[in-house]
């Protein structure tokens, strides 16, 4: 770690950054998924931290960071992004964002295409219906806490055969979904129930990645080609993986966005 500390939004959440890398090398911030923490992109790190300069955070309600009460918006966890941009003086970044990340990132694209150079969307959506689902997952972590949803979660976003492989990893993903706050982990539902970008995602003019799933249930492929068709002359790159393909195809991850960032 080259340096990590806390920026405070103008809403008063804190916010926990870190970088690696070399100063002076391109900067590409990494967003994580819901119910994880910055650790998620740890497999990554190696890869990329000799090319780029590494800003990596937690969403609000995740992690180090504040799990303000309440249910979050789209637009707050993007003006998130901003305000740490601003405050780290950052003019323009790569992007790269998984699943929540993702959406954080085509809102960036939608709203704020002047800090992007290029956008990079993995396994994420436009639009993840219906409500109805959303509201019994946020009542269920508001009265039973992490724990009925890590396990069911960690059965979505691997493979069978990557969680018989990799119990280490799955063991760390695991332990990040037991750590989330339930209060942070409800808001950020919240802003998923309420995003619909399947349109809008059209107004994304910045070079675009989208890397999907090939077994995927969270976000199906369908979802991955649907982005792909939408954004203009997006590029679509589809994993042997399921939803944290960062972490279950992690070297074929890294090799996919360093040849396009590049």
């Amino acid at each position: 770690m080259t340096g990590g500390d806390f920026v405070t939004t103008g809403d008063g959440c804190r916010i926990a950054w870190r970088f690696d890398g070399p100063e002076g090398a391109p900067v590409l911030l990494l967003s994580n998924s819901l119910g994880t923490d910055m650790g998620m992109w740890d497999s990554q790190i190696g890869a990329w931290r000799d090319r780029f300069r590494i800003l990596r955070y937690d969403q609000r309600g995740h992690g180090r960071s504040d799990a303000p009460a309440g249910a979050y918006s789209l637009d707050r966890l993007g003006r998130d992004v901003i305000e740490l941009l601003d405050a780290l003086a950052i003019d323009r970044v790569d992007f790269c964002g998984l699943s929540l990340g993702g959406m954080v990132g085509q809102w960036l694209g939608i709203r704020a295409p002047e800090r992007l150079r290029r956008l990079v969307i993995a396994n994420s959506s436009g639009f993840m219906g219906p409500p109805e689902s959303w509201d019994a997952r946020i009542a269920l972590v508001r009265e039973q806490g992490m724990a009925p949803l890590a396990q069911a979660s960690i059965d979505r976003w691997f493979t069978a055969a990557f969680a018989q492989a990799a119990p280490d990893a799955i063991a760390t993903v695991g332990a990040m979904l037991q750590a989330t706050s339930p209060e942070g982990y409800a808001g950020c539902c919240a802003a998923i129930r309420d995003m619909d970008m399947r349109r809008t995602a059209a107004l994304i003019s910045v070079p675009t990645l989208v890397v999907g799933g090939s077994q995927d249930p969270a976000t199906p492929p369908a979802h991955s080609e649907a982005l792909a068709r939408t954004i203009p002359a997006a590029e679509l790159v589809m994993l042997n993986a399921a939803h944290l393909s960062n972490v279950e195809q992690s070297a074929a991850f890294a090799d996919a966005c360093q040849s396009f960032l590049a």
